[in-house]
């Protein structure tokens, strides 16, 4: 069976991760998600990550990170899915829990949060939801 929505299946590998209160989790690498993991990391969402390099598929290595037993992300929710895109300007960008989420925007410029994007005027497809 192929994966037709590989960025769902890693948020759902990280959701799945907390809730069982695991140090880390291992996925499939893909530029985009190493880049999801820079924006997590960047977000104090999670410790740190890294790229194992291997033969056939390189693997992102996620550290989650918990503040007394507390896991850092309570909830990851996909916007955009393969047969419905979500688009928006730079005027639209969303706010996530009234700015204590982070909204993960792929934009011409690479994926950026929404603080990032808001920043630099630039709107695009709006990936994910963390909070």
């Amino acid at each position: 069976m192929s994966v037709t929505d590989p960025i769902a299946d890693f948020l759902t590998a990280i959701r799945n991760a907390v809730r069982a209160k695991k140090k880390y989790v291992e996925i499939p690498s893909s530029s985009m998600k190493v880049s999801i993991a820079e924006i997590l990391k960047q977000n104090n969402y999670i410790r740190d990550f890294n790229v194992i390099e291997d033969d056939k598929q390189n693997i992102v290595r996620i550290h989650l990170k918990y503040i007394n037993d507390v896991p850092s992300i309570n909830g990851l929710k996909k916007i955009s899915t393969p047969g419905l895109r979500e688009y928006v300007n730079k005027d639209q960008i969303p706010r996530v829990l009234n700015g204590l989420g982070t909204a993960i925007i792929s934009t011409s410029k690479g994926l950026l949060s929404d603080k990032q994007a808001k920043r630099e005027e630039i709107g695009g497809e709006v990936v994910c939801y963390i909070w």
